[in-house]
């Protein structure tokens, strides 16, 4: 055999080099953002402070422990502490411990496709910091939502309708944030966070801006500006970020980094800055139809998370707007099986006259396969209600692609068989009966269901020893009781690998759409484990 050697050319090299420095940019960046996170957390003890200039931070997360913890820093309340296997870890729990991870990471919207506890417990440096970033990610955006922060009202630009901000994503509000300031500072506008922050000035004097002038907002806190003349680029961040330290906002990025543009970073930072002194006051103009900022519904941000966790692109920030052209619904197609012609798609780029017909014709092509191939319902709706955003229609027919998509899981299971509620609800019942266990349902309407108890035994029957009996309340139940039942119940449901996107209020309300996700999700754990 001949030997056969690889030569690598130098953009390749570079190429290369320059994918390494961001990985490491980005786990010193992670490393120290956790660690000052979760320094007071007793259960991280044994991990944190962890080292940035090792691998640290990937042995760290390998028993799953910090990963739960961070998910519950970003989105409160995502994990029950009560399923975290903390004690006495052996491979087992650990598992567990990273399968809770994953699929509550999933449920509040991140991407975990093609990742998996193993990849993690090797500690894969592109998955975990790729994990990682949308973790940290969905904290440090979680208030930049109009909805949210009304103050962000102040960023309408003239004669700009609010509606129009509203769709802006997170990323495109921060921009505009930092311009209102540096147009008040009465310096040029940026266009990204890469390219135009490399000189550190437009950050001196966003600093300078929303620094606390006193009053109200606290003790006054000078920024001097003279760094601003430093000739070095590198000196001359190393000075803007000991600004940034008198603000306690120097996480997430070196001198280094800001020199170099990385995008990831900066944005970082300057979400951090935002959430930590904002420097906004809510306009006092009555032309605004407040109407407008109601926030999403517990609904229709369990469908948006479902949505970005199987990748979707672009990602969906805002239901209705995102889904106005109806390209992330055919992707949602492709994933349930229904076959898409995209030559009968338009993509963006819209042309500025007649964009919207473009995009309406989209919709019109979306409803149309879901009647004719997809066999939905979709009574009463035209691809115009899901163009401008009619709430109603659009939940019937996003309901019915995620529902498709937990059963084709299931028939997949079940070697091709036809699944319905019918179906489900047997199996339940029987599962239940052969584990001896006293409860059973007779619908997804089942009023015990808002107990919890029927989720929690069908997790004892699949998964033995997974759910711990004296965390849960079985007489005389109080509605925090339920609450409690349910946190615990879909917690343990995605540790045994289960990947639900339904909220504890589901169960307690029983909602029966969401209920049936529930069990149609633990049934395919069940018949997994039996395969």
């Amino acid at each position: 055999m001949e030997n056969s050697t690889t030569t690598i050319s130098r953009e390749e090299l570079e190429e290369l080099q320059e994918a390494f420095n961001k990985i490491e940019e980005e786990k010193v960046a992670f490393v120290n953002w956790i660690n000052k996170a979760l320094e007071n957390d007793p259960d991280c003890k044994h991990l944190i402070p962890m080292n940035p200039n090792d691998d640290s931070l990937f042995k760290s997360l390998a028993d799953g422990i910090l990963l739960c913890k961070m998910i519950n820093l970003s989105e409160p309340d995502t994990i029950d502490e009560r399923a975290i296997n903390k004690k006495k870890l052996t491979p087992f729990t650990i598992s567990e411990n990273l399968n809770l991870a994953l699929n509550s990471a999933s449920a509040i919207g991140c991407t975990v496709v093609n990742i998996g506890a193993s990849d993690l417990k090797e500690g894969k440096p592109h998955l975990v910091l790729g994990l990682l970033w949308q973790i940290i990610k969905v904290g440090l955006f979680a208030d930049i939502e109009i909805s949210r922060n009304e103050a962000l009202i102040a960023l309408l630009n003239e004669g700009e309708e609010l509606e129009e901000l509203m769709k802006l994503s997170p990323e495109e509000l921060l921009l505009r944030w930092v311009n209102y300031h540096l147009t008040n500072a009465g310096w040029h506008t940026i266009s990204n966070f890469s390219q135009d922050i490399k000189d550190s000035r437009a950050y001196f004097h966003l600093l300078n801006q929303i620094a606390p002038k006193g009053g109200e907002d606290g003790p006054a806190i000078a920024i001097d500006l003279s760094g601003i003349n430093e000739t070095n680029d590198l000196k001359r961040a190393g000075l803007m970020l000991q600004e940034a330290d008198k603000l306690g906002c120097k996480q997430f990025v070196t001198p280094a980094d800001v020199v170099s543009g990385n995008p990831k970073l900066n944005l970082a930072f300057v979400a951090n800055l935002f959430n930590t002194y904002p420097c906004l006051h809510k306009p006092n103009n009555n032309d605004i139809d407040m109407n407008l900022l109601e926030g999403e519904s517990k609904e229709e941000r369990t469908f948006r998370n479902w949505m970005n966790s199987l990748g979707v692109n672009p990602y969906i920030n805002h239901l209705y707007s995102d889904l106005a052209d109806a390209l992330v619904i055919f992707q949602l197609y492709e994933m349930i099986r229904v076959p898409v012609n995209w030559s009968h798609v338009n993509k963006p780029p819209y042309p500025a006259l007649g964009g919207n017909m473009k995009k309406i014709e989209n919709c019109n092509y979306a409803v149309e396969l879901g009647k004719n191939k997809a066999k939905f319902s979709l009574v009463g709706i035209a691809g115009q209600d899901l163009n401008e955003g009619n709430s109603t229609l659009t939940l019937a027919l996003v309901w019915q692609l995620m529902r498709r998509y937990t059963l084709n899981v299931l028939s997949d299971l079940g070697e091709g068989e036809k699944v319905n509620d019918e179906i489900i609800i047997k199996w339940v019942n029987q599962t239940l009966k052969s584990a001896n266990k006293k409860t059973s349902i007779s619908s997804f309407k089942d009023k015990s269901i808002s107990t919890s108890l029927p989720v929690l035994d069908l997790i004892d029957a699949i998964a033995p020893n997974a759910v711990r009996q004296e965390m849960i309340r079985r007489e005389n139940l109080s509605d925090e009781d339920k609450l409690n039942n349910a946190k615990y119940a879909i917690s343990v449901a995605r540790k045994i690998g289960a990947r639900i996107y339904a909220l504890p209020d589901d169960l307690v309300e029983v909602k029966p759409k969401m209920v049936m996700t529930v069990f149609a999700c633990l049934m395919g754990k069940g018949l997994n484990r039996i395969k």
